[in-house]
């Protein structure tokens, strides 16, 4: 498969971190772009050349295919605002190889469907969504995270759809063809990425009720984090459910929800929402019975969620 030139409109954690992994996996880079050049000028520096484009119109016209790695609002009004010329196929260039589109446009949205790059296909060049399914916090760690990730991917047409998927296994990650609704794929990300950092700073602020402070609760229960996820990956779901839950312990789970009234209400009604979703993971671990499921269940229930307006959990 021809891999197509590449260029960058938007060089922050995103496009910096996928311009750096595709230019190691050997897709060229020919132009690039940001707002604040510095952040351009640092990643022209790291890939070499002179690809330092002085307007995003510059960009969509030195590649094959663009990058609007750009926040999620200014997408739109990004490719609205630009020219875009038609895919080329085989056909039009007269003979019978296949040839990567010489005009293609894709984000990088989790949350944002193809559609938003309407301008683009309208004018008729191919579009298509490429999202890293991974956490990005800056651009050096969000490169070493990359590698091996899932890439979630939209395609208006199946050269680009097959370009896209060779990029995510150029990165030694697996390509995942979205279909249905977007933000429902968003949603999931969110809650097993964003989510774990707020249900860990809530854990870890538990700590200051043990002496401690959040830095070091947090680093006390980081390895805790890491098992779960080793059982996981090897073991699976339901099999990595453990703890009182996962045991019927209701005595255990008792002294839980009156610790958390007296000295954190407000995190009581997540901690019995949390374990309310558990029992059914128990249940099909099959290290929780009907009985058991049953009396958690109305333990739960049982246990009032009062808070005090005046603590902060």
């Amino acid at each position: 498969m021809i891999r197509p030139t590449l260029g960058f409109i938007g060089t922050g954690t995103l496009g910096s971190a996928l311009a750096r992994c595709l230019s190691t996996a050997g897709y060229r880079v020919t132009a690039v772009y940001n707002r604040s050049p510095e952040k351009a000028i640092r990643l022209a520096s790291i890939l070499g050349g002179d690809i330092l484009a002085e307007s995003p119109q510059a960009v969509a016209d030195a590649c094959e295919l663009a990058f609007l790695t750009v926040p999620d609002d200014a997408i739109e009004p990004l490719c609205d605002s630009l020219v875009w010329r038609a895919a080329q196929t085989a056909e039009s260039h007269g003979d019978s190889a296949p040839r990567a589109h010489a005009r293609a446009v894709v984000h990088a949205s989790g949350a944002a469907s193809v559609d938003i790059l309407s301008h683009a296909a309208d004018a008729g060049a191919a579009v298509g969504v490429f999202h890293p399914l991974q956490t990005l916090a800056c651009p050096e760690q969000a490169a070493r995270n990359l590698a091996g990730s899932a890439f979630g991917i939209e395609a208006s047409t199946d050269n680009l759809g097959e370009t896209l998927d060779g990029m995510a296994r150029a990165l030694d990650g697996t390509p995942l063809r979205i279909t249905g609704e977007k933000a429902i794929y968003h949603a999931s990300a969110v809650m097993a990425s964003n989510y774990v950092v707020t249900l860990l700073s809530l854990a870890a602020g538990l700590w200051r009720h043990l002496g401690l402070t959040s830095d070091e609760g947090l680093h006390a229960l980081l390895p805790l984090v890491q098992g779960t996820l080793n059982n996981l990956e090897h073991v699976g779901l339901p099999d990595a459910l453990t703890g009182p839950i996962a045991r019927g312990d209701a005595g255990t789970v008792s002294r839980h929800l009156d610790v958390l009234h007296r000295i954190a209400p407000k995190l009581l009604p997540v901690y019995k929402e949390l374990a309310r979703h558990a029992i059914p993971i128990a249940q099909a671990k099959g290290s929780l019975d009907t009985a058991g499921a049953r009396r958690l269940s109305e333990q739960l229930l049982a246990h009032g969620d009062e808070t005090d307006a005046n603590d902060n959990g």
